[in-house]
């Protein structure tokens, strides 16, 4: 579904992505794992635009993909730290995605998957707890039905209980069909709820694989560029 062949990105002067080249079958859920700096959010970021310069070929159901155009192509993005408008309410803030497309992820829907964002529909962002925000921010890019939902670590900063409520409502998405793109620095975590993991290192793939045959010492050297 989403191909990227030898893509490469840069801030400034300095490379983020060095040709890197990954492919997202429809349906999976794929991590990418890697230490700070290696250019996890930046790809993500990229995908939407966010990272203007770039080169390489980057396709989506085949077809040549524009970052420019993401909403409208359907791919979401759940940004790190949430980006939500507290001049909004809640409510406001999840139906500021919400477009014209097919697709399962009403309003009706949303309040479904996260019951205590029907409570508190009225409120401010900043009225809410962390993991409530994080839930905002997931409607707010469901809102668009999304064919593909990039998810730059939505467990950052929660507390582990509310992690778990988090990835129990991810779960129910990716159930629903969804591509997932997600970022996590919690490899065991990533690994547990993906189908395939790409290790990033200074901007070039490290390696990848399928999760279930992804092992700690396996992911040694891709992770810290060492070996053993």
């Amino acid at each position: 579904m989403l191909q990227l062949d030898e893509v490469s990105a840069w801030y400034g002067q300095a490379r983020a992505l060095d040709a890197v080249t990954l492919t997202v079958e429809t349906g999976q859920t794929h991590a990418l794992v890697g230490a700070n700096g290696a250019g996890k959010s930046t790809l993500l970021r990229l995908l939407c635009g966010l990272v203007p310069v770039y080169t390489g070929t980057i396709t989506l159901n085949g077809k040549p993909y524009d970052p420019r155009k993401a909403s409208a192509d359907g791919v979401a993005l759940v940004p790190e730290g949430r980006l939500l408008f507290d001049s909004l309410t809640v409510e406001e803030n999840v139906i500021l995605g919400a477009r014209d497309r097919a697709g399962p992820w009403s309003l009706t829907a949303l309040y479904a998957l996260f019951p205590i964002l029907s409570e508190k529909r009225h409120a401010r962002p900043s009225d809410l707890s962390g993991g409530q925000q994080q839930m905002v921010a997931i409607a707010r890019a469901l809102a668009t039905n999304p064919a593909v939902l990039l998810c730059d670590e939505i467990a950052l900063g929660l507390a582990p209980a509310v992690v778990g409520d988090v990835y129990v409502a991810l779960a129910r998405v990716r159930a629903q069909g969804m591509t997932v793109l997600l970022v996590d620095q919690d490899i065991a975590r990533a690994c547990r709820v993906s189908t395939h993991v790409t290790c990033l290192l200074k901007g070039r793939v490290s390696h990848q694989a399928p999760a279930a045959g992804v092992t700690a010492q396996s992911l040694r050297a891709a992770y810290f560029g060492v070996a053993g």
